[in-house]
């Protein structure tokens, strides 16, 4: 009998306000995007975004909850987007326009806790690792640029995926275990805002030369990592780190993880 593909939960982007040449008129949609889907596909997993539940949502009302939605799925895939809310990890926004969204915040929170008390491993991407940082209790640099002066560009408007930098393994991490006899790689860049005090039981696995945290993992019995690149914008672009490597252990945690379930 063939085993059915895994089942991966995607969080879904927000737009609370969507533009008016769109048709959702004071509606919120729930979005993913293509490429992260694509990636975890290509490997053979099922993907399936999970909408929030909201406490006046009719699913609510009709007693779905986010526990009967994580026992149905077998990982957690936390995808980019907004920055995460200052307010999140305790702090006021620096500026206006860095407020984030609490909203997701709160919903992904729900979801990573959940999947981590039902032993199914999580993987954040960009704001998903930031996210992942925050949830266990770290905090994050608000603009690198501000600051973290002396740090490399990480964000440019204008070249968007097309920014990339280096990053090093730290020595004896599983990032370096995936990727035996390289000690560094050169990686996307796309974000402004960065880890800056460690959650409880977080380790560094990766960073750039200039010092910004780059990747991170859970110590704990289970599996979370977070990059803070997109390992799904690669694909078989020249010079940039193979992203095999990333899903494939997610989505072995993925299995191990079913089977002793």
């Amino acid at each position: 009998m063939v085993p059915r593909p895994l089942k991966i939960g995607l969080s879904a982007r927000l737009m609370h306000t969507p533009p008016r040449e769109l048709g959702f008129r004071n509606k919120t949609l729930q979005y993913l995007e293509q490429s992260i889907a694509h990636w975890i596909m290509a490997h053979g997993a099922i993907v399936l975004m999970i909408p929030t539940l909201g406490a006046d949502a009719e699913v609510s009302r009709r007693g779905i909850s986010v526990r009967s939605y994580v026992r149905e799925l077998d990982g957690l895939v936390l995808q980019g987007g907004a920055d995460v809310s200052p307010r999140s990890y305790g702090k006021q926004p620096l500026r206006a326009e860095w407020a984030g969204d609490i909203v997701r915040d709160r919903y992904e929170m729900e979801l990573m806790h959940e999947f981590m008390a039902q032993g199914k491993p999580v993987l954040g991407i960009c704001r998903g690792a930031q996210l992942m940082n925050v949830a266990l209790g770290g905090t994050l640099f608000q603009d690198i640029a501000t600051q973290c002066p002396q740090a490399l560009p990480h964000v440019d408007p204008d070249l968007y995926d097309q920014l990339h930098h280096e990053v090093r393994f730290e020595p004896g991490s599983r990032l370096a275990g995936l990727y035996d006899h390289m000690e560094s790689a050169r990686v996307t860049s796309i974000h402004h805002q960065s880890v800056d005090r460690l959650g409880s039981d977080l380790v560094v696995d990766a960073r750039c030369p200039d010092g910004i945290v780059e990747a991170i993992r859970w110590r704990g019995a289970g599996y979370a990592m977070g990059f803070q690149w997109h390992p799904e914008f690669h694909g078989g672009a020249h010079g940039l780190l193979d992203s095999s490597p990333i899903v494939l252990d997610f989505l072995a945690a993925a299995e191990r993880m079913r089977e002793q379930g």
